[in-house]
């Protein structure tokens, strides 16, 4: 792939970027979200056409404009969320929609012995005649991989395959992948496990804000090397924080201890004081956002123990973690938080409703009021609080966003990336704003892939990595290179230090 250009309305999403593979090898391709690796294999497969640059296969160039046209040269994908039918069989699966035929109909004995032939082959102990959802997600992975190898591929592109699998599974995925390797296969991995990444790849190519940054062998780049690279010599800048925050003696908002959420979170503990500002840091898949959406309420399925105020609670719900004085900013502002065909008035008020209304009506006057009062203290820029939320720029949807959820009145506010997709100016004012909040006595729970975001504005630090506790730092003690060395280090940090 050479200087490929791809434009999205408002964005250039891949800026001139290279890209080659060899037969038999593992080629990584790493970035921060956002850095153009998702875009880069749609191309490659398909999904979206390039706007310029050129495709290379075999010698020859191809242009795709549609996803058939990769698979026929044996181009396959195994995407991180599993596209199979649970209630087929596990050779069903396999070959979806090339069932071998005879007069009669299907052929299912050749069907089940052909795909039992490829199992065997990747030393897999799986049945073919078996309903896929007899097998744990693990297997199911397997299973799509012997998909992809059962087209003739000559590429599979590996996004994110170890997501959900333990050691050991990821053990078993390793070994397929070496027999691949030995048939002449390609192999495009794509994870944010930097030990796997080392493990596995022959050579590893950085995008950053979809623009090409290099291809490095394993050997020649350290992991705080690569780290550096994929967050960028712009964003690695010294930060200063001037908050003058003394928690000694502060109680303690929220209390996470030992919790596990499968696959993504194993153990962690984390705590915020009132009015602190605390900060979650690690690599994207380090498990920061389950964390936030295990407080909240969003993994009813996750274990461990969390304090308010001191308080054991059971939080399943999200309406539990309302009813406890917790408030989430999402990550995903445009599909969980804003409605973007409300009006600001309508997305301020409709997580205060219980203020707001009574015997279930709402009561017009208190909900203007209570528009009127976040319009002016975050200095929301609007004609009017009747216009609706899609008109205003991302910084000030955001803004409605903080307003929504301070409007609830929370003691601990959780902010997962909150200054993604605004500009320079926008992001200052929300930075300030979240200094404010916690200015009142509100604890913050930040979340950000922007290392000098969390160094101008936390008091405390905890760093994670793969779902794990990797090192806490106290301001005096927090620095972008500090941050980084611990995202990379292996040693997981000691219950003493944390609390």
């Amino acid at each position: 792939m050479k200087s490929i250009d791809k434009i999205f309305p408002g964005v250039k999403a891949l800026k001139g970027v290279n890209f080659n593979l060899k037969s038999g090898e593992v080629h990584t391709l790493m970035g921060e979200n956002g850095a153009g690796k998702s875009t880069l294999i749609k191309i490659l497969t398909g999904v979206y056409e390039k706007d310029g640059g050129q495709i290379i296969f075999d010698g020859r160039e191809v242009h795709f404009t549609n996803t058939l046209d990769p698979q026929k040269l044996g181009i396959s994908t195994v995407y991180q969320e599993l596209n199979m039918i649970p209630y087929l069989t596990v050779g069903e699966n396999i070959y979806l929609g090339r069932y071998p035929k005879t007069r009669k109909g299907i052929d299912w004995k050749t069907l089940h012995e052909n795909a039992q032939r490829e199992l065997d082959d990747m030393g897999l102990s799986i049945s073919s005649r078996e309903r896929l959802n007899h097998y744990g997600t693990a297997a199911q992975q397997m299973v799509s991989i012997v998909r992809a190898i059962s087209l003739h591929c000559r590429i599979v592109v590996l996004d994110e395959p170890t997501s959900s699998l333990d050691t050991k599974e990821v053990e078993t995925l390793f070994g397929i992948i070496a027999k691949l390797k030995a048939k002449k296969i390609g192999i495009i991995f794509i994870s944010h496990r930097l030990d796997e990444v080392y493990a596995i790849s022959d050579r590893i190519t950085v995008l950053k804000d979809g623009s090409y940054e290099g291809t490095y062998k394993p050997a020649e780049l350290t992991q705080y090397e690569l780290v550096r690279k994929m967050v960028g010599k712009e964003i690695i800048q010294e930060g200063i924080n001037t908050r003058n925050y003394d928690g000694s003696n502060k109680e303690y908002v929220v209390e996470m201890e030992d919790i596990f959420y499968y696959p993504k979170v194993n153990g962690v503990s984390v705590a915020v004081k009132e009015g602190e500002i605390v900060g979650l840091a690690g690599l994207l898949g380090s498990g920061r956002t389950e964390v936030a959406q295990v407080l909240f309420g969003y993994a009813g399925n996750a274990s461990g123990t969390i304090k308010v105020k001191g308080n054991k609670v059971k939080i399943k719900a999200p309406t539990d973690a309302l009813k406890n004085g917790l408030a989430f900013v999402t990550e995903n502002r445009r599909e969980e938080g804003v409605i973007p065909n409300m009006t600001i008035r309508e997305n301020i008020s409709i997580s205060g409703m219980p203020q707001i209304s009574r015997w279930g009506f709402i009561q017009r006057k208190k909900q203007v009021a209570l528009a009127e009062k976040y319009i002016q203290r975050l200095e929301i820029k609007t004609p009017t609080m009747e216009q609706k939320l899609k008109n205003l720029s991302g910084g000030n949807q955001q803004k409605v966003l903080l307003a929504r959820w301070l409007a609830t009145e929370p003691d601990l506010i959780i902010l997962d990336e909150p200054t993604r997709g605004i500009d320079v100016g926008a992001k200052k004012e929300v930075e300030e704003l979240i200094k404010e909040i916690a200015g009142q006595g509100i604890g913050v729970l930040l979340i950000s892939s922007e290392i000098t975001e969390l160094v101008r504005n936390c008091d405390r630090i905890f760093v994670l990595r793969e779902g794990k506790n990797q090192g806490v730092l106290l301001k005096e003690d927090i620095s972008e290179e500090r941050i980084m060395k611990q995202i990379v280090e292996h040693d997981p940090v000691s219950r003493e230090v944390l609390t």
